[in-house]
């Protein structure tokens, strides 16, 4: 048995980012809790390779952030699906309903095809499986899953460990993994210092070195970010990939407009993006106002709402923010005249993924390491870039647009009420697609001189986070989370 799996290049080497690492389709709730887990288990699957008929138990710890709000996130399924063989890619909701319905009955298909029977909980813990229920404070345990919130690995919060065991008990394998914001995971014990770059014809680790070689070679961003891309998958490859990511995000967003209901979780959070659609239609129709902005709003509430209720999203670069650059890059072809609308697509996600890479690298994406600045700033900042560029900005426009959207993020905390996806973050992307909208906006009044550089700003993001409370980061142990009293 062979499983394709993606584990994150360590950011020490400041290899190369690739636009579709940061875009990947998969299922909401969280990138780095729902998708990052699905693929370290289907990672720790693949290294049974050879061995899954003498495994006869799995076991899978939670850590940190994962241990706290991996439950409201929906992480226990997410690990359930990965060990089933299921990918982050094309798995649905009703797949994971249904690992997790087996596994209520004490059944697991390790890869898909080898029968496994969980440890039953004694003591079972209501909600362990499946998305519902609040952040947990303590360790708890249920048969084959702990939950160890205050157990706290170096190297990142959001950390798990898988562990296979023989008839005798004996292990098979013990694998600690990080999902490092994204849906991007790295395994402990990596050498970070071995793993092969990829060579790319620009390469640059700052916005400065970016936009000192584009002037050098005489290349718009989105030129240079094309060419980069081009090295690794070819230029058609590259187009196709692009293309098929802003389909699924201008999908995702249909979705959310035609959906109704309530989201799951407890919180009883009703849809709002198709009622707003409805009336937008009917304004329109009328013609008695510019709606485009009441657009970008639902259209980011659309993608969001999709998430919370676990359906398929784009990562950009993460799913709690999910929202902002497929809103972003639909308002700006609505008010946008542009003569090949998938081209403009195209290189809208490469002048964003340019700047969420050095984001990246430089700081972090992850709302347990970084606050919401990492996710929702980050997201704002990448479709404030391209928005600009179809706006027809310069690169130090782009620049500066990037600049003003992060700024004006710094310091955002992560918060969710009742660990989940939901409340403040569904408003939260509407706002910061309208913040992006504005700062692109802003630069191009500008000629793209300012004081405070990108690269400033990013170094700014990664100190505040590195400095901000733990409980401000995903754990809901603050903020909204613990004031929010539900009635």
């Amino acid at each position: 048995m062979s499983i394709p799996i993606a584990l994150a290049t360590p950011l020490a080497e400041r290899a190369f980012i690739s636009a579709l690492d940061l875009f990947r389709v998969g299922i909401g709730p969280s990138s780095s809790h729902t998708v990052g887990p699905l693929r370290a288990a289907r990672a720790f699957v693949a290294a049974l390779d050879g061995r899954l008929d003498d495994v006869a138990s799995v076991e899978c710890v939670l850590f940190g952030s994962l241990g706290s709000t991996g439950v409201g996130h929906g992480t226990p399924g997410a690990v359930l699906a990965g060990l089933s063989g299921l990918e982050p890619e094309t798995v649905t909701r009703d797949d994971v309903e249904r690992v997790v319905a087996d596994a209520d009955r004490g059944m697991l298909r390790l890869g898909g095809t080898h029968p496994l029977t969980l440890a039953a909980s004694p003591a079972p813990v209501p909600g362990t499986l499946r998305a519902t229920g609040s952040a947990r404070t303590t360790e708890v345990e249920s048969g084959w899953l702990r939950f160890a919130p205050r157990e706290l690995k170096p190297r990142h919060p959001n950390a798990l460990s898988l562990t296979a065991r023989d008839a005798t008990g004996a292990v098979i394998a013990d694998e600690t993994y990080y999902s490092v914001g994204g849906g991007f995971v790295e395994r402990d014990g990596d050498e970070r210092d071995t793993l092969e770059a990829i060579n790319v014809p620009y390469r640059f680790d700052t916005a400065d070195e970016l936009l000192r070689l584009c002037r050098e070679h005489g290349l718009s961003i989105a030129e240079l970010a094309r060419a980069n891309e081009a090295a690794v998958r070819g230029e058609t490859a590259t187009s196709a990939a692009l293309r098929a990511i802003a389909r699924a995000m201008n999908d995702c967003i249909d979705a959310g407009l035609a959906n109704r209901g309530t989201l799951p979780g407890g919180l009883r959070v009703p849809r709002r993006a198709g009622g707003m659609a409805e009336q937008l239609r009917a304004l329109d129709a009328a013609a008695t106002r510019d709606c485009s902005l009441e657009w970008l709003q639902a259209y980011a509430i659309a993608v969001n709402e999709e998430n919370a209720a676990g359906g398929r999203v784009v990562t950009a670069p993460t799913n709690g923010a999910a929202g902002i650059i497929p809103a972003v890059m639909r308002h700006a072809l609505d008010v946008i005249a542009v003569p090949d609308p998938d081209r403009a697509r195209e290189e809208f996600l490469l002048v964003a993924a340019v700047m969420g890479g050095l984001i990246k690298s430089n700081a972090s994406i992850s709302g347990a390491e970084a606050g919401c600045q990492g996710e929702v700033g980050s997201a704002a900042s990448m479709a404030a870039a391209g928005f600009v560029h179809l706006l027809g900005g310069s690169n130090e426009q782009i620049e500066n647009a990037a600049e003003i959207a992060m700024e004006h993020s710094l310091g955002l905390t992560c918060d969710p009420v009742a660990g989940l996806v939901q409340l403040p973050c569904i408003e939260r992307n509407a706002i910061g697609a309208g913040k992006a909208v504005a700062a692109a906006r802003m630069a191009m009044h500008g000629d793209g001189t300012h004081l405070i550089s990108f690269d400033t700003v990013v170094q700014t993001m990664r100190q505040t986070g590195d400095d901000m409370s733990r409980k401000y980061k995903e754990t809901s142990e603050g903020g909204l989370a613990v004031n929010y009293v539900e009635c």
